[in-house]
C-alpha cells in the first residue's frame, strides 16, 4: 500500500485537510489513533502519513504544540504590539514571552505603527526594548501604513510556520494580509477524494505565506494568563539568562534568586549583566505562582 506524507493545514468538524507536495486531501483519523480520545491527539500543524483511502495512519513526533489554539510544529511566535493606540503593555509582553518559552516556540517581537511617533520617541522605544537583545529576541519596528520594515520581517519568516499573538488594535490583520498568499485554497473544495462538500465550523488554520511556509492568527495566545508552570525550577528554566556555569554557582543549590545571600543571579543584575526588567518580572511571576498555585507544593 502507498502512503503519502503531508501536513494538516485545517480541521473542520472531524475532517482533516492534509497538504502534500501535489494537492490537499480531505481525511479522517484512523480508529486506532482516534481511540485515544484526546483533543490534542491530532492537530493542525502535525506532519502525518495518509493512505490512498484518505485515512491518517501515522502522526510524526512534534517539536512543540500550543494549546490555545491547538497548533503544532510552530517555528516562530510573532508577539505584536503598537507604538500607541494602544500603547505597549510591557507586562503583557513579558507574559507572552514567558508563554513562548514554555511552549518551546522562538519569539519575535514586532512593534507596529512607528509612523505615529517621532524619531526621539522611536529612540526611547528602542532603549526600552534593549533588554530583549540580551536574550536574543529579534525586534522589528514596522509600519503597515507606510510599508516600513515588512521586507525584513518577510526574510526571517521565509519557509517557516509563524503564529501571531498580541492584543487587539495593533494591526495584526494588516501584517497577516501582507504575508498571506492570495492563492490560498478554500477548505471544502480542495478534496478530490471524498467530495464531502463544504463544512462551516473551523478550528485553527495554516494559511499559505508569500514567504513560503505558513502563517496563523492565534487569538488564544494573546491572553495575559501565565503558563502552567509546575514549580520554581521550571520557572527558572524559562529564563535563559539565569543559566549558571558550574564554577560560579549560588551559595545554595536550591536558590530561588529572591532573598538568598550570595546569589550569583542577583549579582549579575547589579552589574548589569542581567536585565533588571527581566529580573523584576521573574520576581513578580514567582510571587504570583507561589501565592496562587504553589501554596501546597514543597518545591516552591
Amino acid at each position: 500500500m502507498v502512503y503519502i506524507k503531508g501536513r494538516i493545514i485545517n480541521k473542520v468538524q472531524g475532517f482533516y485537510y492534509v497538504k502534500t507536495e501535489d494537492e490537499t486531501y480531505e481525511c479522517k483519523l484512523r480508529g486506532i489513533l482516534k481511540r485515544n480520545d484526546k483533543k490534542d491527539n491530532c492537530v493542525v500543524g502535525d506532519f502525518v502519513e495518509i493512505s490512498e483511502e484518505g485515512n491518517i495512519i501515522k502522526i510524526y513526533e512534534r517539536k512543540n504544540i500550543i494549546n490555545r489554539p491547538l497548533v503544532s510544529n510552530v517555528d516562530f511566535l510573532v508577539i505584536q504590539f503598537a507604538t500607541k493606540d494602544p500603547a505597549i503593555d510591557f507586562g503583557r509582553l513579558n507574559i507572552l514571552l514567558l508563554n513562548s518559552f514554555y511552549y518551546k516556540v522562538a519569539p519575535i517581537v514586532v512593534i507596529n505603527k512607528i509612523d505615529l511617533i517621532s524619531e526621539d520617541e522611536k529612540n526611547q522605544l528602542k532603549e526600552k526594548l534593549k533588554y530583549l537583545e540580551s536574550i536574543n529576541i529579534p525586534v522589528f519596528l514596522i509600519s503597515t501604513y507606510d510599508k516600513i520594515g515588512i521586507d525584513s520581517l518577510e526574510k526571517i519568516m521565509k519557509n517557516k510556520t509563524v503564529a501571531f499573538g498580541g492584543p487587539s488594535g495593533v494591526g495584526k490583520s494588516s501584517v497577516l494580509n501582507f504575508l498571506q498568499d492570495s492563492k490560498e485554497l478554500v477548505v471544502g473544495e480542495t478534496s478530490k477524494r471524498l467530495k464531502a462538500g463544504k463544512h462551516t465550523t473551523r478550528d485553527s488554520k495554516l494559511l499559505p505565506s508569500i514567504c513560503g511556509g505558513y502563517v496563523i492568527d492565534t487569538p488564544g495566545f494573546s491572553s495575559i494568563e501565565l503558563p502552567p508552570i509546575k514549580d520554581y525550577n521550571e520557572l527558572i528554566s524559562l529564563f535563559s539568562e539565569f543559566s549558571i556555569e558550574d564554577g560560579n554557582r549560588c551559595k545554595y543549590l536550591d536558590c530561588r534568586h529572591i532573598n538568598e545571600p550570595n546569589c550569583v543571579i542577583k549579582e549579575k543584575v547589579k552589574s548589569g549583566e542581567i536585565s533588571e526588567t527581566r529580573y523584576n518580572f521573574y520576581k513578580q511571576v514567582y510571587e504570583k505562582l507561589k501565592d496562587e498555585r504553589w501554596k501546597n507544593h514543597e518545591k516552591y
